[in-house]
């Protein structure tokens, strides 16, 4: 072991911050890496400091947080503890045996054409999720976006959209991107909610355990109250229309057998949809490492450990919780990294961010419970519908290929209809094709977790 052990942490959002604060200060050499060019990831996306934004703090909750992991970055990476390195897309990471275990290999800047190594006696996973998908008539016209994708166009862009916008889906992300399209300047029509208001109430308990986060649902309330935003509680997204992009959307009520009423439908224009059903863990790393999932989630103990030696999650990639749990999360994780690589066994019964760790669960349990898709979401997308928009594989070639040709599993529908051979490799289509076909939802295991070109890996050295 090396007199300064080294850490290298994947994803600079709020669990990755936490966790290299947390282990650099402890005695840790820390190398950050993430994708962006700027530290924050998707929860405090900044914008790009040649748009000169005067008040960024405008579009974000939770600042003083922000203001505190930056601040602290700052100080460590003065100090020679922290090496940052931006716009550094981690492809795949190796254990091997023997000191600096962990090999992680990147791909450099905006182009991808360039690799780099970086070698390390330990790793921390904290590669977050992306948005869950699911498709309907007319998802793939210009206009229809992601929930998150129409945040961050906000936040990291500070550009709108468009103009006039429904959000819809479900969700806690949707009040966020409702209030803050409405206080940037664009008309939002409605927001779209599939869940039911009794499911909070039915909750109310776990819930209320966090007056905080109440507190903070009813200030989101409040904005929607104010910009007159028209909120249709248990309706969900029925078709997008237009001619070349998004003229408008139907949206219709939901029964109690997750339906949609007939006769409930009512057309909105809008030239913005901005449309989320909750989050997915991204697993690619941890899955090429060999990590035992859980689920869709990456298994870890009370040290945010995984069951491969010398590998760490923490945050969104150990199961979907908001930026809270992630911090909590980190900070166990970093701490743990500390002691485990200067040789001693902590006790995360001692730390209050494991205390808080254990609340901030049970309520992300209560809200999954609450906001889960439309139990007859799928059995209502047309045959006709896109499933797939890589390969433009339709619903209804996805269900025969389980109901006439007889697949029960995502690969073997994948080579029977070319679903999830696409750039995405699966990712934005295979909640669609396990809910169509009704196999189970399970992330494939990738050797690399993005395309590399042929010339990064010819170079890399013989035993890489």
């Amino acid at each position: 072991m090396t007199e300064h052990p080294r850490l290298a942490v994947i994803g600079a959002g709020p669990a990755g911050l936490a966790a290299a604060l947390a282990a650099a200060a402890r005695g840790v050499q820390v190398t950050l890496l993430d994708a962006a060019g700027q530290a924050g990831g998707q929860f405090y996306r900044q914008p790009a400091p040649a748009l000169g934004a005067r008040r960024p703090q405008a579009l974000h909750h939770q600042w003083r947080t922000w203001e505190r992991l930056r601040d602290g970055l700052d100080r460590h990476r003065a100090a020679g503890r922290v090496t940052h390195l931006t716009e550094h897309h981690v492809w795949c990471v190796r254990r091997d045996s023997g000191p600096a275990a962990i090999t992680v290999h990147a791909l450099l800047g905006p182009d991808q054409d360039e690799g780099i190594t970086v070698r390390a006696d330990a790793v921390l996973l904290a590669t977050g999720s992306y948005e869950r998908v699911l498709p309907f008539p007319g998802w793939t016209l210009p206009g229809v976006v992601t929930a998150g994708g129409a945040q961050a166009m906000l936040k990291g862009g500070l550009v709108l959209p468009g103009r006039t916008a429904v959000v819809a889906g479900t969700g806690p992300l949707l009040l966020p991107v409702a209030t803050g399209l409405a206080a940037a300047g664009a008309r939002v029509a409605a927001l779209a909610e599939s869940a039911a208001p009794g499911a909070l109430l039915r909750r109310a308990p776990a819930l209320a355990a966090h007056p905080g986060k109440l507190a903070e649902g009813a200030g989101y309330a409040a904005r929607l109250l104010r910009h007159g935003v028209r909120v249709l509680p248990r309706h969900t997204v029925v078709e997008a229309h237009g001619t070349g992009r998004l003229e408008a959307v139907t949206v219709a009520a939901l029964g109690r057998d997750g339906r949609t009423r007939q006769g409930s439908a009512r057309r909105i224009p809008c030239d913005t949809l901005a449309v989320g059903h909750g989050l997915l863990p991204h697993t690619d790393l941890a899955e090429t490492l060999g990590c035992t999932l859980s689920g869709t989630d990456v298994r870890v103990d009370d040290e945010q450990r995984t069951d491969v030696p010398g590998v760490w999650a923490a945050g969104e990639t150990t199961g979907v919780g908001g930026a809270a749990l992630a911090l909590a999360e980190g900070e166990v994780a970093g701490r743990s990294v500390a002691a485990r690589l200067h040789g001693t066994v902590p006790d995360p019964r001692r730390w209050a961010a494991a205390r808080a760790r254990s609340r901030l669960r049970s309520f992300a349990a209560a809200l999954d419970a609450v906001y889960a898709p439309p139990a007859g979401w799928a059995r209502e997308v047309p045959d006709d519908t896109v499933v797939c928009r890589c390969e433009e594989v339709t619903a209804g070639e996805v269900r025969a290929a389980a109901d006439t040709l007889g697949a029960s599993d995502q690969r073997t529908v994948k080579l029977l209809t070319r679903a999830g051979m696409g750039w995405c490799q699966g990712r934005m289509c295979a909640p669609a094709v396990a809910a169509l076909t009704g196999c189970p939802l399970a992330p494939g295991r990738r050797p690399f977790a993005r395309p590399v070109p042929l010339g990064v890996l010819a170079a890399l050295p013989e035993a890489d």
